[in-house]
Formats: structure tokens, sequence, C-alpha cells
């Protein structure tokens, strides 16, 4: 498996200061900065680039145990709320919510819900957020 690699820059102090963060890729490069993390500032900041990476991971898992269960999804839709909070301990991403609404033929509400919890819990961005509260809320079209 490759490995994926990001770059980012930060210049100046933490409240007066700016940065970029761009993906190997190619396909983003932004600014970040103290407001845009902080506050709600121009820009991105790491929470939403986790938010982005979370919820793109969840959808394909999801899409991949319901496939690999013979089930023919069209389409898996996820938003993820990445919450971030100064806690007693400084900053900290301190929970993620994912918000999940699919199109997919012949199946349960019940079925697809253990099929997102599974893939809740199995996605390789989940298991990195390990000691992060991530909760899921999960509906079919």
């Amino acid at each position: 498996m490759p490995t994926k690699k990001a770059n980012a820059e930060w210049n100046g102090d933490l409240e007066s200061g700016n940065g970029t963060m761009e993906l190997e890729s190619g396909s983003y490069k932004g600014e970040y900065s103290f407001s845009s993390r902080f506050e709600d500032g121009v820009g991105t900041n790491p929470e939403e680039l986790i938010g982005a990476a979370h919820a793109g991971c969840f959808s394909m898992a999801l899409s991949n145990e319901l496939a690999g269960a013979g089930y023919d999804p069209k389409s898996v839709n996820t938003r993820a709320e990445v919450t971030f909070e100064v806690t007693d301990d400084g900053p900290a991403i301190t929970g993620v919510r994912l918000i999940c609404k699919a199109d997919v033929p012949a199946i349960s509400d019940d079925d697809f819900e253990k099929f997102a919890a599974g893939a809740k819990d199995h996605c390789p961005v989940s298991k990195a957020l390990t000691g992060t509260k991530i909760t899921l809320d999960a509906n079919l079209l």
C-alpha cells in the first residue's frame, strides 16, 4: 500500500500567523489561520480536512460492506461534523458526528443500520480517531 502525504507550513505565532496546507496529489492547496480554526475566519483548518477524510472513508467502507453482502448501493452521501473545543487539557477534537444518507435498493432499515455501524467501526479513519467519540446518524433515502 502506498504512503500518502500532505504538507503544511505555518508562518508566525499562533494568533497572528498563517499557513498553507497542500495534498500530495495536488487536488487541494489552501490557506489556514488562527481565525479559520478557532473562529469563523476564511480558509480551512485541520478539523475540516479530517472531516472530509472521515466522510470519504466511511462512505467507501459502507459501500464496500453493502456490495460484499450482495446489495447494490446507488449512492452513499456522508457529512462529518467535527467538534473542536478548548478543554482543560487544551484544544482537542472531542467528537465526530457522521450523517449518512444512502440509496440502497432492497435492504431493510435494520440491515442497513447494521452495515452502517460496522463501517463506522471499521473504516481506517475511524480507527485512526480512536479515543474520539464518533456518533452515526444513517438513513436510507
